[in-house]
């Protein structure tokens, strides 16, 4: 039985996320994020996410209904309203009427994750990444292309903001997180315990262009950020640093354009190499 509320107003308790889009970030704090756009709000429902509630019209719900896993039917609040009302909240797109609350998973540890993924791991770690958008597109291209987990460095934004959520399409639901407070270690860690190379993304780098790196076993890829990149700290803790060949008329490439091409060089050897 679908536990359903039907609105006309927003100034129910349980919407407080829903009016509070903007506050990604203390979203975050509070362990929840709010995933929007029909796409998400289905692969949301499909993943092992726990789910808050619902905002959503009368003819969405009549379409998602069946996706509602029947263990959290009785559990999840499901909030219906017209689509004018749901268009009074701010930053919601004139052409939607589906939203949710979920819950943000708790952090793994390196330790669950390598126990329970098998060799060769392509692992990547995000250093400073603060532009929500970016590290979106960047979960995207990690579960596009097979990796293992993404490491989030404690001056990286949560890949859980709304925004990161809604770029990565709602990939960031299939991607292992671990959160670390310090990534250095992390990068020695993986090194000396777990026979990690660790590979940073670096466009000044002087030794080795992307197509000539190595890229098969376990390795780390360090992407930096959008001004900076790597910091100093971090790349002292990788093996090497790597560069993509570009035209002399653009210094580098955004860092989540930079992901793919790491991304996809890295599947396309392993690929190639398990055949």
């Amino acid at each position: 039985m679908h536990n359903i509320i039907h609105i006309d107003s927003l100034d129910v308790c349980e919407l407080q996320p829903y009016r509070t889009m903007r506050r990604a970030v203390e979203h975050v704090r509070q362990g929840i994020f709010v995933a929007e756009t029909e796409k998400v709000v289905k692969r949301l429902l499909q993943s092992d996410l726990q789910i808050v509630s619902l905002l959503l019209t009368e003819k969405w719900f009549d379409e998602i209904k069946d996706l509602i896993k029947p263990d959290v039917s009785d559990d999840l609040k499901i909030f219906v309203g017209e689509k004018k009302l749901l268009e009074t909240i701010v930053g919601f797109g004139l052409h939607q009427g589906i939203m949710a609350v979920g819950k943000i998973p708790k952090s793994l540890t390196i330790e669950a994750v390598i126990a329970e993924s098998a060799p060769p791991r392509l692992l990547v770690a995000v250093d400073g990444l603060t532009y929500s958008d970016n590290l979106g597109v960047i979960v995207r291209n990690c579960v596009a292309f097979g990796v293992t987990a993404i490491i989030v460095g404690e001056t990286s934004s949560s890949p859980y903001l709304r925004r990161a959520v809604r770029m990565s399409m709602g990939s960031v639901f299939k991607l292992p997180v671990i959160h670390v407070n310090d990534l250095r270690e992390m990068l020695i860690e993986l090194s000396n315990r777990y026979g990690t190379r660790c590979l940073a993304a670096d466009a000044h780098a002087d030794d080795v262009v992307i197509n000539e790196a190595h890229l098969n076993g376990n390795i780390c890829i360090v992407l930096g950020s959008e001004g900076s990149g790597v910091r100093k700290q971090v790349l002292e803790s990788c093996h090497e640093r790597i560069k993509i060949s570009v035209t002399k008329e653009v210094d580098s490439l955004n860092v989540a354009s930079a992901s793919a091409v790491f991304l996809y060089e890295a599947w396309k050897r392993r690929k190639w190499n398990d055949k």
